[in-house]
């Protein structure tokens, strides 16, 4: 039965590693989104005067 301790154990760390690394990505989103979102807001104005496109695809 010690074999199913370690087992456990070793899917418990699994699982909160996982779990870490899932906050951090979640943390990642949203400050990508904030920078995203801050593209709209601080775009320059083009030779007419008027907001064009910000991104060049």
């Amino acid at each position: 039965m010690p074999w199913l301790m370690l087992v456990v154990l070793l899917l418990v760390l699994v699982l909160v590693g996982a779990g870490f690394l899932v906050k951090i990505l979640w943390a990642l989103a949203a400050v990508l989104l904030v920078l995203w979102l801050l593209g709209f807001v601080a775009r320059g104005t083009g030779p007419s005067g008027g907001r064009g496109r910000w991104y060049r695809w």
